[in-house]
């Protein structure tokens, strides 16, 4: 049985006010840590371009199916460019993240994050005391569907907020549903295959990140290693301050930032879904001792109730089942993860 959590750490925008020590309880003693280095090769992330993927041009989506199962199969990842999005609306989504972490303590402390709970202002859930504690500040919310939000735990600050993500909900639904259909067709698939998996009512989580700049970046992660228990992930970068890192080959590599573009990753039921051929990359993000970071990253999850488990067409003699099918896969994802677990691992045959 889950231990309860214990009562949330610190803010770190709160620890870096009260000086230059880093708590123990941040600190990496291992050779986990990493800051920030420029020596680290530079991931060759393969740039994929959506508009091709649409209906509307079969003439070069073949081309453009065969980059994104290399890519996904390869680094779990791809840049997505020619989405739909306005590089304007994306500068308005950055300054919105950075006027939200601007904000008073009391004015965030409206929508902290209850102890026993997931969404809100604050940071992740302390299950131990020997968890090393990430360094970065987060508001977690669901998006979509708009039912599920729980408007008490949604800023009311800045004044634009709901209204705008809002408006980011509505664009990035279809940008998902096309990823999901390409994927499916990239594996010769019926393209709702993935699609229907996911269900009508799949829900969308959104994480707005603050990495407050780090006396101690050489001890200190931003984000620990993991791999992400969604479907698929949308990552709206820092314009200009790098800090992801993914892991290929046993080796990390620097995520370059392509202006205008979102990082989609593939998650832990994605790779379930593709029986293994999509690989969910393990990831990190580190600290800087100069600079403050955001990100803010959707996460796309199957509605709770949907069975997910490979696809049948994938199946046969020759390949054989790996994973098992499972339902709610994220209800002890964030347990897993906080000790540092693949959950991934318990649902292989």
């Amino acid at each position: 049985m889950a231990q309860p959590p214990l009562p949330p750490a610190q803010s770190v925008q709160e620890l870096i006010l009260d000086g230059e020590t880093v708590p123990e309880r941040y600190a990496y003693k291992d050779d986990k840590s990493a800051s920030f280095d420029e020596s680290l090769p530079l991931m060759d992330v393969p740039v994929i371009d959506l508009g091709l993927l649409t209906p509307s041009s079969s003439s070069s989506a073949g081309d453009e199916l065969i980059k994104l199962r290399t890519a996904l199969a390869c680094w779990g990842c791809f840049q997505a460019i020619n989405h739909g999005i306005s590089s304007s609306f994306l500068d308005q989504l950055h300054e919105l993240t950075q006027q939200l972490f601007a904000l008073s303590k009391e004015e965030k402390e409206k929508c902290a994050r209850a102890p026993d709970g997931i969404e809100g202002y604050g940071n992740d859930m302390v299950l131990s005391e020997q968890q090393v504690i990430d360094w970065n500040d987060r508001l977690y919310i669901i998006i979509s569907p708009e039912e599920k939000r729980k408007l008490e735990v949604w800023p009311e600050k800045p004044e634009t907020f709901r209204e705008v993500i809002h408006e980011y909900t509505v664009k990035l639904r279809p940008i998902i549903n096309n990823v999901f259909k390409a994927m499916a067709l990239s594996l010769n698939l019926e393209e709702n295959c993935f699609l229907n998996q996911f269900g009508e009512r799949g829900v969308m989580f959104a994480r707005f990140n603050y990495y407050p700049r780090c006396p101690r970046p050489d001890l200190v992660l931003g984000l620990k290693p993991h791999a992400d228990g969604s479907a698929i992930t949308v990552v709206l970068p820092d314009r200009d301050v790098e800090g992801l890192q993914f892991m290929h080959d046993g080796q990390w590599f620097r995520v370059p930032t392509i202006p205008g573009a979102l990082l989609i990753n593939v998650g832990d039921q994605v790779e379930i879904m593709s029986n293994g051929i999509f690989k969910s990359p393990m990831h990190r993000a580190v600290t800087n001792a100069e600079r403050d970071r955001i990100s803010v990253v959707v996460f796309c999850t199957p509605e709770e109730e949907n069975e997910i488990g490979p696809a049948d067409g994938l199946i046969n003699e020759e390949t054989p089942r790996w994973y098992k099918k499972i339902r709610n896969y994220p209800e002890t994802y964030f347990e897993y993860y906080q000790l540092g677990k693949r959950p991934i691992d318990a649902v292989k045959m």
